[in-house]
């Protein structure tokens, strides 16, 4: 059992108005056009004027050399509270923290959290090239550019350590798949069998065309404010439970095979006061399938090194026994840059709402987000998870 200073809890605190502008495989169209689509949402959906958006975190790769200030600027938001967070696949959870804080402390009343990017040629290569310093330098000088080879590392260290097969992570990219096909927005729209995962060309041994996300254009975000304020705008919502964050996290293991969630999984549940065993669903970041698999053990979910008998256990889809990324995740709904740091979340405030369609987790109560960014040649900086619950 870890020790550690019990912090304040996250009482009082709401999520509503999940929002997802809808996904492209390419745009021509900038990281601000995308941001400004989900701005509009958010006002439509909740009714609010803009004036009222008195906070904003802002996720993007592709919005350079603008950061959130930026679009304060470009979008005709006068905030009083401000973040940025430069954290990918981590930052959905990273915002809804800060936001949760600034709520509780009184620095904003309603604060909109945003993620986008868009994705074009250009934009991709520029995205590799500028990333991280250190992952450019790994791996240019081997003619490598982008996480598949990063990531082929990071795997195969699993598999030869915890005796991970191919089919193991094929199990978990089957039901993504499976749940993508109930979601409309998912780029993805065919079946996947275990047969066809396991055919699927090498792109860099041991991934696979199916263990790689699809790039695309997009944005996701949702509105923080005080449980009080969205039950008298009538607003469907879900509540803050609990929230980790953690940064180079086992930093003296040659390869990442433990994530910084196993540091601080024992706070995160005792400040939600349940287990692991009492969580209906989990989104789980998903750039790749061995990631997926680490945040099942480092979540409590299973021990470490169990990770492949646990898939092999349990179904994975929206009506299995083990619900994960119940929207395809963005193996099969599409990575849309940074956005892909908040899928996991707007998922997770639809399913907790009745909002999820055909895709819905019967009787959903409590349901945990994963995050996951940053990944810098041998292993991911950035870990963080939420637990949220129905308000019904």
């Amino acid at each position: 059992m870890a020790h550690f200073q019990q912090r304040k809890g996250y009482e009082g605190v709401a999520v509503a108005v999940p929002v997802t502008v809808p996904y492209e495989r390419y745009s021509t169209r900038g990281a601000h056009w995308f941001i400004g689509r989900a701005l509009h949402a958010l006002l439509e959906q909740s009714g609010l004027p803009k004036n009222a958006i008195d906070g904003l975190t802002i996720s993007s790769f592709s919005l350079a050399p603008d950061t959130a200030v930026g679009v304060t600027q470009h979008l005709g938001l006068s905030p009083r509270w401000l973040d940025h967070i430069p954290t990918g696949g981590a930052s959905g959870v990273m915002a809804l923290r800060r936001a949760s804080r600034a709520i509780q402390a009184g620095d904003a009343d309603i604060v909109a959290c945003i993620a986008a990017d868009t994705n074009h040629v250009d934009s991709f290569r520029q995205t590799l090239g500028a990333f991280s310093h250190f992952a450019r330098d790994a791996t240019y000088p081997y003619g490598a550019g982008g996480p598949n080879s990063m990531f082929a590392f990071i795997t195969a260290h699993y598999m030869r350590t915890c005796g991970a097969a191919r089919e193991d992570f094929g199990r978990i990219a089957v039901d993504q798949r499976s749940n993508a096909l109930r979601n409309p927005n998912a780029l993805f729209k065919k079946p996947l069998t275990l047969d066809e995962y396991m055919g699927a060309k090498a792109i860099s041994a041991p991934i696979h065309l199916f263990d790689c996300v699809m790039p695309c254009a997009g944005a996701e975000a949702f509105l923080v404010m005080s449980e009080t304020r969205a039950r008298d705008m009538g607003l469907p919502h879900v509540l803050l439970h609990g929230a980790i964050e953690r940064h180079n996290a086992y930093a003296e293991d040659p390869v990442m095979l433990r994530g910084g969630w196993r540091m601080d999984r024992d706070e995160l549940y005792a400040m939600a006061g349940v287990q692991p065993a009492d969580i209906d669903f989990v989104q789980t970041y998903d750039d790749y399938p061995v990631i997926v698999m680490m945040q099942f053990e480092d979540l409590g979910f299973c021990d470490k090194g169990e990770g492949p008998a646990f898939v092999r256990a349990h179904r994975m889809t929206h009506d299995g026994d083990f619900p994960n990324n119940t929207s395809g995740g963005q193996l099969s709904a599409g990575q849309a840059g940074a956005a892909g740091g908040f899928l996991g979340m707007t998922e997770a405030i639809r399913q907790l709402t009745g909002a999820a369609g055909e895709r819905a987790v019967a009787n959903a109560k409590l349901g945990l987000v994963g995050g996951f960014g940053m990944v810098t040649y041998d292993r991911c900086l950035c870990t963080g998870a939420v637990i949220l619950g129905s308000s019904t």
